[in-house]
């Protein structure tokens, strides 16, 4: 397998390290949107967030909420936007959660793509059931 992430985890490949345990591992993005922005990976190679042991989300994501905290008290930030790609628009396949600082006037303005609304109550309703109706 040839992983990006899974080179830095590894200590192959050069990071600027913020943050790593026996669950996750947290570096400066190359390409940040502000000084500040810190990727988390978990340690074992995951693709999605699916791919994910269930028995390892939650140690996880307890390591990403440390990496919040420590990215906004940091930075002086006066929040933070944390977001993961599935797949689509994911450019590394190796599970991440961007965890980028933020304060008001920044120039980000909530997420960075159009927002539309349902047509209707009914249409909501539909997808609602969709999405219920596919829990495994």
């Amino acid at each position: 397998m040839d992983c990006a992430f899974c080179a830095i985890v590894a200590g192959e490949s050069e990071a600027h390290l913020v943050f790593e345990d026996t669950a996750a591992v947290a570096f400066l993005d190359a390409r940040p949107l502000f000084p500040g922005h810190v990727l988390v990976v978990p340690r074992r190679h995951a693709e999605t967030l699916t791919d994910l042991p269930v028995a390892e989300v939650g140690p996880f994501f307890t390591r990403v909420q440390r990496v919040v905290g420590a990215v906004e008290r940091g930075m002086g930030a006066a929040g933070s936007f944390v977001a993961a790609n599935n797949r689509v628009s994911q450019s590394v396949p190796h599970f991440h959660v961007h965890v980028v600082p933020r304060n008001r006037k920044d120039g980000l303005r909530g997420f960075f793509w159009p927002r539309t609304r349902y047509a209707s109550r009914e249409a909501a309703a539909e997808v609602a059931a969709r999405v219920r109706g596919a829990f495994v």
